[in-house]
C-alpha cells in the first residue's frame, strides 16, 4: 500500500532537487526522508531518482511517475477541501505561470484581487516567456498567447479575440515622426523580444484582403518581453506587442497606437493545463475572474 507521506515526500524532492531540502519542507529528519524514498521504490520496483553524493535528478521512470504523484496528491487534497466545506470557497495552493509582460503588469494586480476574494488561497506565480513544461515543472496550470503545439494538452481559452498592435511613445514620435504605412516601419527602430528561442522579427499586418509580412529590425533585443515593452515607453523604439500588455500604457498615454487601420497578428490567450484532473474549483474561478478583465481591455481594443 503506497503511503500518502511517500508520495508528497518524492514530489517535494523532485521539485527541489533536494532530498534534505525536502524533508525541511516536511519537518522530517533526512534519515526519515531517505527512508521513505527507498519505501516508494521498492514498492514500485522502479528507481525513481538517480542519488550520487553530489547530485539527484529523476530517472525516466521517476519523471513519468512524478505526473501521477502530483495527479494523486492533488486529488487527495481537493477531496480534503470538500470534506471540510469547500463549497463555500476555496483553499490550497495553485501554482500558476505566466509570460513575463503579461504577469508583471496586468495580472499581478488582478491576482491581488482575487486573493482578496479567497483568502484561503495561497498563488505561487512563475513569470517567463519561456513555454513551462507542465509536465515536469512544479506547476498546475499556465496563461500562454497562442494554442498549444502539443495536442495532449488542456487549453481553455481565456481572450480569443486578442492581438497585436503596433505602438511607440509619443517622445519617440516627436523625434523620429510616425509611420505612415508599415512599409515604412525600415525607417523606425523596432525593438525585439525573443520568442520560441528566436527574435520575434517577423511582423504579420492585415488590411481587409490584403496580407503584409515585414522583416524588421533594431538596436535592441531582449528575452525578456517586458523589458522590450519598458524600452518603449522610454521612447527608445517601435514595439509590436499584444494588447493585453500595452493597454494600460495606452490608455494612460505612455504608448500611441501605431497604423490602428492594420490589423495586428492574432494572439489569443489560453488558460493550459496537462490534464483535466487539474481544473479545480480554483482554476475554474480564476479563469472566469481573468477572462471578465481581459474582456474589459479588449472593449477598449483600436480594432473594434
Amino acid at each position: 500500500m503506497l503511503r500518502f507521506d511517500d508520495l508528497q515526500l518524492f514530489v517535494r524532492t523532485a521539485e527541489t532537487g533536494s532530498l534534505s531540502a525536502a524533508a525541511r519542507l516536511l519537518d522530517v529528519s533526512p534519515a526519515v526522508a531517505s527512508a521513505a524514498l527507498k519505501r516508494l521504490e521498492q514498492q514500485l520496483q522502479v528507481r525513481l531518482l538517480a542519488r550520487s553524493t553530489r547530485s539527484l535528478r529523476l530517472t525516466p521512470e521517476g519523471e513519468l511517475y512524478l505526473v501521477h504523484a502530483r495527479l494523486a496528491l492533488q486529488s487527495l487534497e481537493e477531496g480534503r477541501q470538500q470534506l471540510v466545506g469547500s463549497q463555500e470557497g476555496i483553499c490550497g495552493v495553485l501554482q500558476l505561470s505566466a509570460p513575463s509582460d503579461l504577469g508583471r503588469n496586468t495580472l499581478l494586480p488582478w491576482l491581488d484581487a482575487f486573493q482578496d476574494e479567497h483568502p484561503q488561497l495561497q498563488l505561487r506565480l512563475l513569470l517567463a516567456d519561456r513555454v513551462a513544461d507542465l509536465f515536469r515543472e512544479p506547476v498546475d496550470i499556465a496563461l500562454r498567447y497562442g494554442a498549444p503545439e502539443d495536442s495532449s494538452l488542456v487549453a481553455l481559452p481565456v481572450a480569443p479575440e486578442n492581438r497585436r498592435v503596433l505602438c511607440a511613445s509619443p517622445s519617440y514620435l516627436a523625434r523620429h515622426g510616425s509611420p505612415r504605412s508599415v512599409e515604412e516601419l525600415h525607417q523606425h527602430n523596432c525593438l525585439l523580444y525573443m520568442l520560441h528561442g528566436r527574435a520575434y522579427d517577423r511582423w504579420h499586418f492585415q488590411d481587409g484582403k490584403r496580407e503584409v509580412l515585414m522583416n524588421v529590425a533594431g538596436d535592441r533585443v531582449c528575452d525578456d518581453a517586458d523589458v522590450t515593452r519598458r524600452w518603449a515607453v522610454a521612447g527608445r523604439g517601435v514595439v509590436y506587442k499584444s494588447w493585453l500588455d500595452v493597454a494600460e500604457d495606452v490608455r494612460e498615454g505612455r504608448l500611441q497606437v501605431l497604423l490602428p487601420n492594420w490589423l495586428g497578428e492574432p494572439t489569443p490567450l489560453y488558460l493550459v493545463c496537462a490534464h483535466r484532473a487539474q481544473l479545480s474549483k480554483a482554476v475554474h474561478l480564476l479563469r472566469e475572474f481573468v477572462q471578465l478583465r481581459c474582456q474589459r481591455l479588449l472593449d477598449a481594443a483600436p480594432w473594434r
